[in-house]
């Protein structure tokens, strides 16, 4: 198979955050874990999920989260933005 890219990794773990809204919270660490192991016969390895990460960030598609710990969630929508 060819070479994963920083933008699916990007694309993989931010379908792991939304699945995961709402149940839990992941840590960065959970998601580079998860997407070693899901695309590592693809060449994915931390380096490369460290640059994904810092891409849904940047991109604010993710925002770290500070709850006794780090976490990486889906963007809070205030109330009154919901209108």
């Amino acid at each position: 198979m060819a070479d994963i890219t920083v933008e699916e990794i990007a694309d993989a773990m931010f379908d792991l955050v939304k699945e995961a809204t709402g149940m839990r919270k992941l840590k960065p660490i959970d998601l580079t874990k998860t997407i070693v192991e899901a695309f590592a016969d693809r060449g994915a390895d931390k380096k490369m999920c460290k640059t994904a990460i810092r891409q849904l960030i940047e991109s604010e598609r993710c925002v770290y989260t500070y709850f006794g710990g780090s976490y990486i969630e889906l963007p809070h929508r205030e109330g009154a933005a919901n209108d």
